[in-house]
């Protein structure tokens, strides 16, 4: 069965906002591996709405791109994606999916086919798929900023019970960032 993994960066007070992120090569060449060792991308609007159509383009036009952004635009832009949302009408972009409803079921059944892993970035899906206990592995990238205001990750989600969370892995990156890699107890 393949694993769902969510990473996401946050900031030491718990914030998501992808305008305070403090960026390094070192931090791109690691979600570039990330990306690139997943089978399938799982969206909500809003996240693939953010990515989309920036590193496809990237990816098409190296123009002022540097290595790490034009590799992971490349790596991205190679992998399949499924987008769940209820106000898209299509999706344009090649080998992506719009997915209007069931998302435990779908997710489930994408769970069960063969190939490798699936990474599910964002806060609004990956929130829900969090309360449905449906997430396997959890990559916490803790960026050395504190915003003092935003939108917190978890806010208004009710999990019904506790979630225990093992450490696998940290890394501190060049920038100050910090991964914090976990996977769910049982």
């Amino acid at each position: 069965m393949r694993k769902l993994i969510y990473a996401i960066n946050l900031t030491l007070d718990g914030c998501f906002d992808h305008t305070n992120l403090v960026a390094g090569d070192d931090l791109l060449d690691y979600y570039t591996q990330l990306v690139g060792e997943a089978g399938l991308l799982v969206y909500g609007r809003k996240t693939y709405q953010l990515m989309v159509p920036y590193w496809p383009d990237v990816a098409k036009d190296h123009t002022g791109q540097s290595r790490p952004e034009i590799e992971f635009a490349e790596a991205f832009d190679s992998v399949d994606k499924v987008v769940f949302s209820r106000s898209l009408d299509t999706i344009e972009e090649k080998d992506t999916r719009l997915v209007r409803s069931d998302l435990k079921g779908e997710i489930l059944r994408l769970k069960h086919e063969k190939g490798k892993d699936i990474l599910t970035g964002g806060v609004d899906i990956p929130s829900q798929l969090m309360a449905l206990g449906l997430i396997d592995e959890y990559r916490f990238v803790i960026q050395p900023v504190v915003v003092g205001k935003g939108r917190r990750l978890l806010e208004g989600i009710d999990l019904r019970e506790k979630l225990r969370l093992k450490l696998l892995e940290s890394r501190v990156f060049g920038s100050g960032c910090i991964l914090l890699r976990y996977v769910k107890q049982s």
